[in-house]
């Protein structure tokens, strides 16, 4: 976040849990982690992810939450960049301020 800040200081960054309340306007875009996926990869549709298997409350991740607020009819478009769990902090720098320019 620090490196993401320092080479897009025109973007606001917040770190949000998807547990609590979600403040998602037309203009967001999500950064979170994506299995699955070999490289830093823009969706506009949260029905390209599954859900993850639950077996509690506690395992509520963000996709449930985005999929929860489509159904309210309270989600608007958003971008969301996936960042695959294996990608080193620097080509994850370099390929989401490549993504994010281009947004």
């Amino acid at each position: 976040m620090p490196e993401l800040k320092k080479a897009l200081p025109e973007i606001i960054f917040e770190v949000k849990d998807p547990n609590e309340t979600l403040e998602i306007t037309k203009n967001s875009v999500i950064l979170d982690t994506v299995c699955g996926i070999k490289k830093v990869t823009a969706f506009n549709d949260i029905d390209a992810f599954s859900l993850a298997p639950r077996q509690t409350t506690h395992d509520f991740d963000l996709v449930l939450c985005l999929k929860y607020l489509a159904k309210l009819k309270k989600l608007p478009k958003i971008k969301i960049i996936g960042l695959p769990p294996t990608i080193s902090e620097n080509k994850a720098l370099e390929q989401t301020v490549k993504l994010l320019k281009a947004i």
